[in-house]
């Protein structure tokens, strides 16, 4: 690590938040975890300061100290600033005070930031009447004000709405809302547009460049997309194992990083047309890569476990057939039904790979989850080799079950907060009994080792655990029965580039190892044009573009393709910076090199 890089920029004059030899640790049952170590950074009025590193590192822990969220058991020692007032050690009182007036967080997920029982106009009155002498007209006026502010349309009747009622994006914007009710001097915003698709997260990112420019509000960007940081960071701070590794402005760390692990952790990012034309990556002595041996050791065991499963399907068959698939909800009060899913048709052979792409609310994981029947299709068939399982009762499911499996979105809700980690990847293969005693164990232990996580994690919960982590441990989960069609939805929107590599080269190594097919459903055109053999395009529920991956992502014929492509942000600020302005101006970006 550079002492430069641990030292550098605390004692500019004017910072409004300083950050000056900072540590915190975590008692455990292991002993004491030092999660930061002694670091230092400033941020001035006005400037966007993206923080990033692998999970782990750090960098959300740094900003929770900041905001004095901790838990009580941390340990803080060192200088967190704010101009001139030290938040180390500021009562509770006026660390509320703090908050919200001072400093304001964006979070990672809106969802989750929203009471869902309370309107959004409620919350954001209630929000600004918690730190101002104001009434409650004056609040609902400023409330509207905001919304109409961060670009919500008709701002009047979304503050009667409740956030389920809103998209990702809008939620997201009214949680930017919140937090320049005030007018903060700095906000911390922890991974705002990781959820969003590309479209929506280029005008997330252009309003918080706005407000930026408007308010002259401080920025902390904690991210790990390293195409939002060439996007909208004036200057970044690398994180590794709770310390700092380099810190520069933005051009010149991504132009000539000069610490090894940055170089390593931009080399990691996908990049869209990095792949070879033509070509299908293979991976090669990855250390992921399943083993012949073990191969054969796990068709052995379905071989004994699938009798029945292999007397109801087509070994000729397509892995995943959709004809003509519908799926409605109901309307609301007398209102018409909405059609989420309109008239979709796609296959997927054996071992292939499809990615599915489209902005949020155009149908894509809804389509994932009817084809393995998480969700009834309104009309139209889904069938799985051959077998249609579009009306099949869950009995009747059930041995097709171990068929195939799927990667959610959010591992947070998906994982049994009372299961160990262990105890949730060995559930689906006590479940079909699968394996037992030593054998489950070995198994448990050999699905943690290859999504790169030591044994020791397996009798921790998941509360314990970071977001990547517990996206790693959903991935375990899914490869547990190495199904034969595998639905990957979104499956590392949540890991930081270093760690989406690694898991990427896992997908790859096992999908040849395996040869199972994938539904590889994501809003990152970079990772599809990785990992995909075709790729499809969804639209407001239907499908408007299908092809191979070089046709749709390097010649597409439609304009919402090129849009969808335009909007992706890239890892190079200097290009970024002319693909933004061509967004800007309504014009499309050239599509790769």
């Amino acid at each position: 690590m550079s002492t430069e890089a641990t030292t550098a920029g605390l004692t500019g004059s004017g910072s409004v938040l300083s950050i000056s030899d900072l540590k915190i640790s975590f008692p455990t049952d292991d002993g004491i975890v030092e999660a930061v170590k002694g670091i230092g950074f400033e941020v001035n009025p006005g400037e966007i300061v993206a923080v990033v590193g692998e999970s782990g590192s750090g960098k959300s822990v740094t900003s929770m100290s900041v905001l004095g969220l901790l838990p009580k058991t941390s340990e803080i020692s060192g200088d967190l600033r704010l101009e001139d007032r030290e938040l180390v050690g500021l009562k509770d009182k006026e660390m509320r005070k703090v908050r919200g007036n001072d400093i304001a967080m964006i979070f990672q997920e809106p969802m989750t930031a929203l009471n869902p029982v309370y309107t959004i106009g409620w919350q954001l009155r209630e929000s600004l009447r918690a730190h101002q002498d104001i009434s409650k007209e004056a609040a609902d006026k400023r409330a509207v004000e905001l919304l109409d502010m961060v670009g919500i349309p008709n701002p009047e009747e979304r503050f009667k709405q409740y956030p389920h009622q809103l998209s990702g994006g809008l939620r997201q914007r009214v949680v930017i809302a919140m937090a320049i009710a005030c007018d903060p001097k700095v906000i911390i915003a922890d991974e705002p547009t990781t959820a969003l698709d590309v479209t929506v997260q280029a005008e997330i990112l252009g309003l918080l460049r706005k407000l930026r420019d408007t308010l002259n509000t401080a920025i902390v960007l904690i991210t790990h997309d390293m195409g939002v940081v060439a996007d909208l960071a004036d200057r970044v701070v690398v994180m590794y194992q709770g310390e700092i590794v380099e810190q520069a402005p933005v051009r010149e760390l991504f132009a000539s990083p000069k610490e090894d692990y940055t170089r390593r952790l931009l080399a990691a990012v996908p990049v869209l047309g990095q792949r070879p034309p033509g070509r299908r990556l293979v991976v090669e002595d990855s250390p992921l890569e399943v083993s012949e041996e073990e191969a054969a050791k796990i068709a052995e065991e379905i071989r004994l476990t699938d009798a029945e499963l292999a007397a109801q399907i087509k070994t000729d068959a397509p892995a995943l057939e959709i004809k003509d698939l519908v799926l409605e909800y109901p309307g609301k009060r007398g209102q018409a039904r909405n059609r989420a899913v309109d008239g979709v048709s796609l296959h997927i052979d054996k071992g292939e790979i499809l990615g599915l792409v489209g902005e949020s609310g155009s149908g894509k994981s809804t389509v994932g989850r009817c084809a393995i029947r998480l969700l009834k299709p309104t009309e139209g068939t889904v069938s799985v080799a051959g077998r249609d399982i579009t009306s099949l009762s869950t009995k009747e499911l059930r041995p097709l079950r171990r068929y195939f499996s799927i990667v959610f979105q959010d591992p947070a809700s998906t994982l049994d907060p009372k299961m160990t980690i262990g105890e949730s990847i060995a559930e689906p293969m006590v479940l079909h009994k699968m394996f037992s005693g030593k054998s489950l164990n070995d198994r448990v232990a050999s699905l943690l080792d290859k999504v790169e996580l030591s044994g020791h994690y397996r009798n921790r919960y998941p509360h314990e655990l970071s977001g990547g982590q517990r996206q790693r441990v959903a991935i375990a989960r899914a490869l547990s029965l190495d199904p034969q069609l595998l639905i990957a939805d979104e499956p590392t929107s949540a890991l930081d580039v270093s760690v989406q590599a690694r898991v990427l080269d896992l997908f790859l190594g096992l999908q040849q190892t395996l040869g199972f097919a994938c539904l590889f459903i994501s809003h990152d055109l970079a990772v599809v044009d990785l990992l995909a053999d075709r790729v499809a395009v969804m639209q407001r529920g239907k499908l408007i573009e299908v092809g191979t991956r070089e046709q749709v992502l390097h010649s597409p014929q439609e304009e919402y393709t090129k849009r969808l492509l335009s909007a992706a942000p890239v890892a190079d600020p200097v290009l970024q910076a002319e693909r933004r302005a061509a967004w800007e101006a309504g014009k499309l970006a050239p599509v790769a090199d």
